[in-house]
């Protein structure tokens, strides 16, 4: 068995003036913005963005991520993988109870597998290949997998696999409990109070299973429609914490250079958010690769970042990030050159038809963007049209592939075979979803490979399969990779220790403190 043991250290400063300056200290109230207002809490029902940020702080998954998504303690605080990668030994922390008082164990585990496997999606699909869980005592949890299955260690966090009480929701229907309410989780805070519309309020566990966590007292998710009025109530002191996308990208350079503020691109990791453009492969001028090959030449991405970005953000050259595993840095993407665009179009046959391009209706920054892409597609002489939709719309339009380029971005989850491959295989041809193969995509090869990859056991493996499937994803050229994507995080420099982990504010108050 190859055993993994994370145990707590403590750095000591040999100067005690710096030690104390240093030492985080408990107490005080965080007001931290939330957007949009989530339509819930009960992270077991719901996955939205809003509803991950809140909660991920409410409940608990059985690990957590660092930077480089290397597992880290959570509910489990040791885990052995089996040689032949098809059983997952986890020790459970000790001492954890929910926070109604009533203890956490084993049973809550396999109760909570059941349930997300019937009420949530991306942990349906994580839990495919798991044939069996199964607690030889209240302490252990075992999942033995009816084959490998690469990226299994990466998908126990709170996300994607959240820890529900057992003892509230067994026997219940639970789009109807009155415990969605007022969740209970295991995690550093408690759920207190929501006015709607206005705050959201959660307030420290006094009985947190690591000693001396969480610091604060209290935090405050203030809802504030307005991207403006956001922006004002940070420069106004009513607002601590801006976390990632809640105010527009134009307004962050102003904002990160007021007096004490601080603004970091880090806690995106784990999601690893990839912009791309979807190119129609069924009809039309994009269903030619050569067209496709054009369109990918034609987009100036140093622009993106520097100009529409300001900076946040860096080129994506593949399909699998910089920041998800088994990306090749060495294999080249497409650089900005309009010239070999305007090559690649006359081999292609294209006549000068009228390509419909879709912005995502996400904000002014969504849309400026839109506008730079359609004068680089013009500037090689594609002819272009903007068509405006709202959110619904754009929704609607790319489920029912009613495009020829559309925007989109995606989260990764970590590793190709979690978050990669939904993109490009051939099953994942469905009408009626945004998030999956879109563009119409099919390449048995491909398949095959995400496959292979998805099931082979050790990092060299999987590298060398994903290595060949980034070379052939970018020949045949099925979209248009844009910006791996970066969300900034603005606080007051006093806020300490807020991101600490490979998806940031989404459980990063357990860590965070005010320096006073």
């Amino acid at each position: 068995m190859i055993r993994h043991v994370v145990t707590g250290c403590a750095l000591v400063l040999a100067l005690s003036g710096a030690a104390a300056a240093q030492a985080p200290r408990a107490g005080g109230v965080a007001n931290a913005v939330i957007q949009p207002e989530p339509p819930g809490l009960m992270l077991g029902l719901l996955q939205n963005g809003p509803t991950q940020m809140v909660a991920g702080n409410i409940y608990e998954g059985l690990l957590r991520y660092d930077d480089a998504l290397k597992p880290l303690p959570g509910l489990a605080e040791s885990w052995s993988v089996s040689p032949d990668g098809r059983t997952y030994t986890f020790t459970l922390a000790k001492g954890v109870t929910w926070h109604d008082g009533k203890p956490f164990g084993a049973d809550d585990v396999l109760f909570s597998i059941e349930f997300l496997k019937q009420n949530h999606a991306r942990a349906r699909g994580n839990m495919a290949k798991v044939a069996s869980v199964t607690a030889p005592d209240s302490g252990t949890v075992v999942f033995t997998l009816s084959e490998p299955f690469g990226p299994f260690l990466g998908v126990f966090e709170v996300g994607s696999l959240p820890m529900i009480p057992r003892h509230l929701y067994e026997g219940t229907d639970p789009k109807t409990n009155p415990a969605n309410n007022s969740p209970v989780g295991t995690g550093p805070y408690m759920f207190k109070e929501w006015k709607k519309g206005s705050y959201i309020r959660l307030v420290r566990n006094p009985r947190y299973h690591v000693a001396g966590k969480p610091y604060l007292d209290e935090i405050y998710w203030h809802v504030i429609p307005d991207a403006a009025a956001r922006a004002v109530a940070f420069e106004t002191g009513k607002v601590d914490i801006l976390p990632g996308g809640s105010v527009e990208n134009f307004d962050v350079p102003r904002l990160s250079k007021l007096k004490g503020a601080c603004v970091t691109g880090k806690g995106w990791e784990f999601f690893g958010p990839h912009s791309w453009l979807w190119l129609n492969n069924r009809k039309g001028p994009t269903a030619s690769k050569a067209f496709r090959q054009a369109v990918s030449y034609a987009i100036d991405r140093d622009f993106a970042r520097d100009v529409v970005w300001n900076g946040l953000g860096k080129p994506a050259t593949g399909p699998i990030s910089s920041a998800t595993r088994y990306h090749n840095a060495a294999l080249a993407g497409y650089a900005y050159d309009p010239a070999k665009a305007k090559a690649l179009l006359k081999q292609a046959g294209y006549k000068g038809e009228t390509v419909r391009l879709l912005p995502l209706p996400y904000g002014e920054t969504w849309q400026r963007w839109g506008e730079a892409v359609r004068q680089n597609l013009e500037d090689v002489g594609i002819r272009t049209e903007l068509v405006a939709t709202d959110v619904a719309g754009w929704n609607q339009k790319t489920a029912d592939w009613d495009y020829d380029i559309a925007f989109t971005y995606l989260y990764q989850y970590g590793d190709p075979a979690l978050g990669v491959a939904r993109n490009y295989i051939s099953s994942q041809i469905t009408k009626g979803s945004p998030w999956n193969n879109v563009e119409g995509y099919a390449n048995p090869a491909v398949d095959a490979a995400f496959a292979e990859g998805a099931a082979a056991v050790g990092d060299d493996r999987r590298q060398a399969i994903y290595d060949g499937v980034q070379k052939t994803l970018i020949e045949d050229a099925p979209v248009a990779w844009l910006l791996e994507l970066q969300f900034p995080t603005i606080t007051r420099c006093t806020v300490r220790d807020l991101v600490t982990t490979g998806i940031g504010v989404n459980d990063g108050f357990r860590d965070a403190w005010i320096e006073r």
